[in-house]
């Protein structure tokens, strides 16, 4: 693997639960083993661009993986790709924390007051609630930097992102997106993209039109330029042996879905099906960052490895 393919560690982990420093009482919990999360990046300039504005993160401690392409030049587009990464992270943690604090301050067998007014609300929209909540935190932190450098509304540094968080305890992993990178999922020898383009040619591919159709990278919303953004959000049920792709149109915009599809049917480690996409991102003379992040639901029985290279100071795992 090339020195610009920098995979996060080799194959991260998150078991059938997540750790009890990120859960309390108050959250329903899976079998331990029930499924693992598995996942590997890598991030490449690519043999055009000086600068590589793509990020990707993994945090095993979250169950979280994400992409994000920068946009506004070399500088604020890497600043704007990392710091959305750091704040979605950020905020999903505080999130989590806030959690484990109420249910540890919770009279210990109390017995509930019967609120016939309440509703009732399935855990698996409280998730879907509180990643929408950190993405609009990652666009608000991205707005003030722009408004602080001078910039107006709908200026300035922008990004992707698109990624997903597993929820073991409800055998499930909740997408969300805005831009134009994109989530696959590899499942039965069949890649289907689970993602909508958030751009200006896919709106008018979709209406129909015809002529001269709008720039493939137009997009329609960013993190960052506007003081709201509205992410794409779905829950949707993980199997085991299911593989998702996470990735940069770098990839997805030069390499055909069958290429990318043929590579993902083959069995072996992610770290070298990662080194693998950025080598048929050159193949197919990419001229953008080409960045993926692979993530696989695996049983209980499955071999794992306990290890992971990346160190504590770097636990979001910003690469």
């Amino acid at each position: 693997m090339p020195d610009t393919c920098r995979p996060l560690s080799s194959e991260q982990e998150t078991r059938g639960h997540v750790p009890e420093s990120r859960t309390g009482p108050s959250v329903p919990q899976a079998p331990d083993g029930r499924l693992v999360m598995r996942a590997s990046g890598a991030t490449d300039a690519g043999p055009v661009r000086r600068h590589n504005e793509d990020r990707f993160l993994i945090d095993a401690a979250l169950g979280l993986a994400a992409v994000a392409d920068g946009m506004g030049g070399h500088a604020e587009g890497e600043a704007a790709s990392a710091g959305a990464l750091a704040a979605l992270a950020r905020g999903l943690a505080e999130a989590e924390e806030q959690t484990t604090g109420e249910a540890a301050a919770q009279v210990p067998y109390a017995v509930p007051v019967a609120d016939t007014e309440a509703t009732d609300i399935d855990p698996r929209w409280h998730r879907m609630v509180r990643l929408r909540h950190a993405v609009a935190g990652a666009n608000a932190a991205l707005y003030r930097e722009n408004r602080a450098r001078g910039h107006a509304e709908g200026q300035g540094m922008g990004s992707t992102l698109t990624g997903l968080q597993f929820r073991p305890e409800l055998g499930a992993f909740v997408s969300f997106h805005v831009g134009d990178s994109r989530l696959y999922r590899c499942r039965d020898g069949v890649l289907v993209q689970l993602t909508r383009d958030q751009t200006a040619y896919q709106r008018a591919l979709e209406s129909g039109a015809t002529g001269t159709l709008p720039p493939a990278n137009l997009l329609l919303q960013a993190v960052g330029p506007a003081a709201a953004v509205d992410p794409e959000l779905a829950l949707h049920e993980a199997r085991e042996g299911d593989l998702l792709l996470l990735c940069s149109d770098g990839l997805h915009g030069w390499v055909p879905h069958r290429q990318i599809e043929a590579l993902l049917c083959r069995r072996g480690s992610l770290h070298t099906a990662c080194a693998a996409l950025l080598e048929l991102g050159r193949q197919y003379a990419s001229r953008d960052n080409v960045t993926a992040v692979l993530v696989r639901f695996d049983g209980a029985r499955s071999p794992v490895q306990k290890k992971m290279r990346s160190s504590a100071s770097n636990r979001a795992g910003i690469a």
